[in-house]
């Protein structure tokens, strides 16, 4: 597995996740978004696992505006330049994609 997990320093699920992935000894990337983000092409391949509507933070104060761009190019784009609005932690497999905190999920990965 090639996990990486992108994240903001100081969001508990971020923190629950590693903590996940520590307890079970399975290697991980840990992503700070505010200081690397991330690339166009892997929020494309989180774009198309998750969906677009999943991957903005609900509780950021943009968050409305992103709804109101005309297209998902154009909220992909607003994503890209504006990381604060994901939500997090974003963890990656592959192509496999989930947001927020779903160790269901991961359990199916391994």
């Amino acid at each position: 597995m090639n996990i990486q997990i992108f994240g903001k320093s100081k969001c508990f699920d971020t923190k629950k996740a590693e903590r996940w992935f520590k307890e079970r000894r399975i290697r991980f990337q840990a992503v700070d978004l505010k200081k690397q983000g991330m690339s166009l092409g892997e929020l494309t391949s989180v774009k198309n696992a998750v969906g677009l509507e999943a991957m903005v933070d609900p509780g950021h104060p943009d968050a409305v505006l992103v709804s109101y761009l005309a297209s998902d190019q154009a909220r992909l784009e607003k994503l890209f330049e504006c990381p604060a609005l994901l939500r997090t932690p974003i963890v990656r497999n592959g192509r496999q994609a989930t947001v927020g905190f779903r160790p269901e999920v991961w359990e199916g990965w391994s």
